[in-house]
């Protein structure tokens, strides 16, 4: 009997396109994420951004079944957005696509046009959409796909020169961005960041529900983005796309830093050139003593770490920072791989190993954890380094892991994990080596305290 070739994916390393999206519509101010599509995939999404953030996460959907498959979803969407407004009071709905409805080829820039002509005569929220079907890209194409959308749709008209500088942050931790907005004030300067779901999906307990918590992107501020210093981005594979922060340079001349993930020493070092050029001042000396602390750790730490083979595997941008952090405190990334595709991993890989690392990783695009775990059982890592999917291959290698990124489901924290800056990289050193030291006086007969 012949055989039929097929692909199939066992155990993805990404999630769906339609998932970056909601996060982004949730760092938004007064923002509701509305899925077009069946409630299933609002459901499933919703699923594992609870469990990450362990946060209430409300996406609204127009619960498409078989008769809107052959007929279009046209009016389920519209009556979908006067229940939202109905029941929330939104600012803002973001509207991302499902492959359901971009599959019938559902026209919603269309239909949006006729649901503000029928319904202007209501007080309408700001509607952004985008496309996000899960058969074309990950949850970081639908993340960075919404945050250009905001920008287009939002940014129409050039604002007033402010002192202040817009920073896409990619998906980061709610930590991360309150830390971020600390960096900027240290350095004087306002910042603009998009999205921020530092407070909405970390926030304080409340005596009663919220609808919509308070936080996020105020409107006004994403309307004032074309009158910022800079753009600063982070995420190398974005220098090679017509991004958001690229969108705002080319209409409004808004200049465009785009730099790695800020992990560790050089990509951090980055980072903050950008924000000094953008601030006009130099940098401040609280920032330098952040940066000395971590390079003495790393001198101490040198000794457990040197030479540890590492698999990597996750977002693509942060598997880039991840890797430039990893060779420059010694330690050997023997695999990194991502689930995307076609983002010149191998390139930029090569640039963050450049005059630190010896020989350069096995990388792997658009691969699923069969794949990875197939490659890697014959590099015989020492740990591993990624988010929680990853744990079964670690379990049975008998290696640590080290968690980081989304999604983070069987442990407690993910949300306040800090990863960026030189405070970020010293509480991932920190980990690291705890690891690593926690495994050896596992493994030893007798067991000892001193390291």
């Amino acid at each position: 009997m012949s055989r039929v070739p097929y692909t199939s994916t066992t155990n993805a390393c990404k999630l769906c396109t339609p998932l970056g999206a909601a996060l982004v519509f949730k760092g938004i101010e007064g923002g509701v994420p509305f899925l077009h599509g069946s409630q299933g995939c609002a459901t499933y999404m919703r699923r594992y951004i609870i469990s990450h953030f362990r946060e209430p996460m409300d996406i609204a959907s127009s619960a498409l079944g078989e008769k809107h498959a052959v007929y279009g979803g046209g009016p389920n969407l519209k009556k979908g957005l006067l229940n939202v407004m109905k029941k929330y009071s939104p600012a803002l709905i973001g509207v991302a696509s499902t492959c359901l409805t971009e599959t019938i080829g559902d026209d919603v820039q269309m239909i949006l046009h006729e649901f503000r002509k029928e319904f202007g005569d209501l007080e309408l929220p700001e509607i952004v959409h985008c496309s996000t079907p899960s058969y074309m890209g990950t949850h970081m194409e639908g993340w960075h796909r919404a945050v250009r959308a905001i920008v287009d749709q939002m940014v129409t008209d050039k604002a007033p020169p402010a002192h202040s500088v817009n920073i896409l942050p990619s998906l980061v931790s709610p930590a991360d961005i309150r830390h971020l907005r600390e960096l900027c004030a240290t350095f004087g300067i306002a910042p603009v960041i998009l999205p921020d779901i530092s407070d909405t999906l970390d926030g304080t307990a409340k005596e009663d529900y919220e609808p919509i918590p308070e936080g996020g992107t105020p409107l006004a501020a994403i309307r004032g983005m074309s009158g910022a210093r800079a753009t600063i981005q982070f995420g190398r594979t974005l220098a090679d796309r017509d991004s958001a922060g690229e969108s705002l340079r080319r209409r409004f001349g808004v200049p465009c830093h785009t730099v790695g993930m800020p992990i560790g020493i050089r990509e951090s070092d980055a980072f903050f050139a950008a924000l000094e050029e953008a601030a006009g001042v130099p940098m401040p000396r609280e920032v330098g003593l952040e940066r000395g602390r971590l390079v003495d750790a790393m001198v101490d730490a040198h000794k457990y770490v040197f030479g540890k083979r590492v698999v990597v595997y996750g977002e693509e941008d942060l598997v880039v920072g991840l890797t430039a952090f990893l060779a420059e405190i010694g330690m050997k990334p023997v695999l990194v791989a991502t689930g995307a595709r076609n983002m010149g991993l191998e390139k930029h890989i090569a640039d963050v190993c450049a005059g630190v690392a010896g020989e350069l990783p096995e990388i792997h695009e658009g691969v699923d954890f069969h794949d990875i775990a197939e490659r890697s059982a014959t590099l015989a890592p020492d740990l591993m380094v990624g988010h929680s999917k990853g744990y079964r291959y670690a379990r049975e290698w008998n290696v640590p892991l080290i968690r980081v990124g989304f999604p983070i489901h069987d442990r407690f924290g993910g949300q306040r994990m800090l990863h960026i800056g030189y405070r970020g990289a010293l509480a991932l050193l920190d980990h690291i080596v705890n690891a690593i030291l926690e495994k050896k006086q596992e493994d030893s007969p007798v067991g000892y305290v001193y390291l």
